[in-house]
């Protein structure tokens, strides 16, 4: 089969490997119909993490199940599934929680051990607990099936900001970052009922489909021009912040716009040189610093029944599709901004 590699920064190629196959009695292999490079992607095809040659790409994707393995109880050959972007078992403490990406025996998908998403097929451990099935009479809606491909992510990564900034009905909320996960944390805002809610971007095609998500106000200065600005606009700052870039820029900004009381969800993977926090405001004004990886697992039978049925769809984040043999231009287009994120049809 083919898929795809890692070889160096700027350098993935697509390759023939191994087809898959079951090696524990939990695992499911999967023909992969649709996936997605992500923003996340663009920190080691830039060099500013530590990957190695050799090692698979892709951690969003869905797909029909084409084999299983002996104790596998939920699922069944041609099934259409999608799965988190990181596999869980289902039954540890941690997954009862409902922080399946701290499960104990779990993983994510790609890297040194694991197979990748932006391929034609892939082997999934645990398929019990990880693996979610889409429903049969919405299997074959191409639309729906592309509203339903970021909830493998980006869209259940921007819930988890808005759920961990405690985001409620009338509340004002401010968004930092308008990537895709930005964009969706507008949506999820708007979900959830909130008032007013102000994106923190400076690309105008992203801002565009942020005000179409629910976004009532953009912010396109950065730094402390735009702590002010928020401040000013919201008197006092907003009640809830979410942080959806990574970066310790981004962070000082959730930190200076976030109102007494109020709260920062964070999600955006910490990258750079380091992070330093005032921790003195976060103090003295009582704001609650919560979030993390997204526990994407949790929050997908919710969000998928929400998609299905009409009432949420984050889609238009989806703005580049590529073949899987053009992988590696999906991943330029995205590294020189022409495209916010792009899906892979194999």
């Amino acid at each position: 089969m083919k898929a795809t590699v890692y070889y160096a920064p700027g350098d993935v190629r697509v390759e023939t490997v191994p087809d898959p196959m079951i090696q524990q009695p939990t695992d499911a292999i999967v023909r992969i119909t649709h996936a997605c490079i992500c923003g996340s992607d663009l920190w080691f095809y830039r060099g500013e993490e530590e990957w190695q040659p050799g090692w698979r790409t892709g951690h969003e994707w869905m797909g029909i199940v084409e084999e299983v393995g002996s104790e596998v109880n939920t699922l069944k050959k041609g099934d259409r599934v999608l799965a988190p972007f990181a596999f869980s078992d289902g039954t540890c403490e941690f997954c009862h929680k409902g922080i399946q990406t701290s499960c104990v025996h779990g993983g994510f998908w790609g890297g040194s051990t694991n197979d990748g998403g932006q391929a034609q097929a892939i082997r999934s451990p645990l398929a019990d607990g990880t693996l979610v099935v889409i429903p049969k009479d919405v299997e074959n809606d191409d639309d729906l099936l592309t509203a339903i491909l970021p909830l493998t992510d980006v869209m259940s990564t921007g819930h988890h900001a808005a759920i961990s900034a405690g985001v409620r009905t009338g509340s004002t909320v401010a968004v930092i970052g308008d990537g895709a996960v930005g964009l969706c944390g507008v949506l999820a805002a708007k979900r959830l009922g909130a008032e007013r809610i102000i994106i923190l971007g400076r690309h105008k095609s992203r801002l565009e489909i942020a005000r179409r998500f629910g976004a009532t106000d953009v912010v396109s200065s950065r730094g402390e021009e735009a702590i002010a600005s928020v401040q000013e606009m919201t008197q006092g700052g907003a009640e809830s912040v979410l942080e959806c870039v990574g970066s310790e820029s981004a962070m000082a900004t959730a930190i200076g716009i976030a109102r007494p009381g109020g709260a920062i969800g964070y999600v955006g993977v910490p990258h750079g040189s380091g992070h330093n926090f005032n921790l003195g405001r976060l103090f003295r004004q009582n704001i609650t610093l919560r979030g993390g990886v997204a526990p994407v697992r949790a929050y997908i039978p919710e969000l998928l029944a929400d998609t299905v049925a009409g009432k949420l769809d984050a889609s238009a984040v989806l703005d580049l599709t590529v073949d899987l043999d053009d992988v590696p231009k999906g991943y330029a287009s995205m590294d020189s901004r022409e495209a916010i994120k792009v899906m892979v049809k194999p």
